[in-house]
């Protein structure tokens, strides 16, 4: 690749990055979030990510930023980049962490420790790095900034658990949510590409602890409390999508921004259909009826849901309806949640295991609440518990409810 910058004219050849390392961070969606291993590029491929953006589109007053979870950190990115760029193509203030490019484009390094202090400014494009260490307030603050702009935005880090607003936002992205793209960066991927010595992975498998391993060097985070599926029980019934005919069908609607959810389980308890989509109501009514046929379905029934019940069942008896309230949902999910550590059910990875492994339990004063974390969804994980309770009650035509 060659760029050209404003002023003055210098060509530019692009640093060598490898083929899923360049994937994941110059993705054409807007927001790009990588969770990646320790030592696996991110870093520098964002570091070569952002120059490119303040080199080909910077001018004066437009402001690139890279955002650390502390100062320090922001400080050996900044050194990093001052020694890639050649000397005399830019200008670096020691005391501010800034790289005022020829063009007159100014790079800034912020620590995040105070995310009250990142907002105000006008941002092109920005980096949030070890973003799973960032505070949610520095990420709703840099967010802000790229609002007049519309900038693009790339998040990484190493991960770390599951509770925090950049595993969701992975989650977001990874489920195919509008201009956002994910990816994944193991160390396997590096030592591959030949960046790392599979050795060095190996030995560190060994003399750390497992999920410590898997954290940073798979990228896969470790179990949180709270989750009402043991996440080992989970990864166990991963399997292929059944080709067996459908024996019970679960169906969640969409209310807003979520998503219609179909889940059919075979006699076996293997998921044979799914269907997610957003659709009107009139199109969604004929996608679930042209779905699920004459097998038996259990159809979310509550608020919205009603009326559609309703028009399914002028055509065919196969369709009963289940109203969601605390406690039904509280036996919807503890039904779910025993069928799953029974290994008595099994699932393909996507979209249906990303919510099992971010769905939430809380207990409250009027008992235990279920559902997913603030901006996630979780109509996968209320169509399977509908298939594995049909499957196991088969109600008869007309409404299922508990008050």
């Amino acid at each position: 690749m060659t760029a050209t910058t404003n002023s003055p004219s210098v060509g530019y050849r692009r640093p060598w990055l490898y083929d899923a390392q360049r994937a994941a961070i110059f993705a054409p969606e807007r927001y790009s979030v990588i969770e990646a291993s320790t030592k696996a590029g991110k870093t520098v491929g964002c570091m070569v990510w952002l120059a490119e953006q303040a080199m080909i589109d910077g001018r004066t007053g437009r402001n690139y930023w890279w955002v650390a979870p502390i100062y320090s950190q922001a400080k050996i990115a900044f050194r990093r980049l001052k020694r890639a760029i050649p000397r005399q193509l830019y200008v670096a203030n020691e005391s501010e962490l800034t790289i005022t490019l020829a063009n007159g484009a100014v790079l800034w390094f912020k620590g995040a420790e105070n995310p009250d202090s990142l907002y105000g400014e006008d941002v092109y494009a920005a980096v949030i790095d070890e973003a799973t260490r960032v505070k949610e307030g520095a990420w709703h603050a840099v967010r802000s900034t790229l609002t007049a702009t519309r900038g693009p935005l790339r998040i990484i880090g190493n991960v770390k658990g599951r509770k925090n607003w950049a595993y969701n936002l992975a989650r977001r992205a990874e489920s195919g949510e509008p201009d956002m793209h994910y990816a994944k960066l193991t160390a396997y991927d590096a030592v591959q590409a030949g960046v790392l010595d599979e050795r060095e992975i190996d030995d560190a498998r060994r003399t750390l602890p497992d999920a410590v391993f898997r954290e940073l060097y798979l990228a896969e985070p470790s179990d949180d409390e709270g989750n009402p599926f043991d996440m080992r029980a989970v990864r166990d019934c991963i399997a292929p999508l059944s080709i067996a005919a459908p024996d019970a069908y679960g169906w969640d609607l969409a209310k807003s921004i979520d998503w219609t959810v179909g889940i059919a389980l075979d006699r076996s308890g293997a998921t044979c259909r799914f269907d997610r989509f957003q659709a009107p109501w009139q199109v969604t009514i004929e996608r679930i009826r042209q779905a699920t046929g004459k097998t038996p379905a259990l159809v979310d029934s509550t608020g919205v849901g009603d009326p559609v019940l309703e028009a399914l069942q002028e055509r065919s008896i196969n369709y009963a309806g289940f109203k969601f309230t605390a406690p039904s949902k509280q036996q919807l999910m503890e039904g779910l949640a025993v069928a799953i550590q029974r290994r008595e059910i099994r699932f393909p990875s996507g979209p249906i295991v990303n919510e099992l492994e971010t769905f939430e339990y809380q207990y409250t004063r009027t008992g235990v609440r279920y559902a997913a974390p603030d901006g996630l969804h979780d109509d996968c994980v209320m169509a399977l518990g509908l298939a594995v309770w049909h499957r196991q009650h088969r109600p008869s035509r007309g409404l299922v409810s508990w008050s």
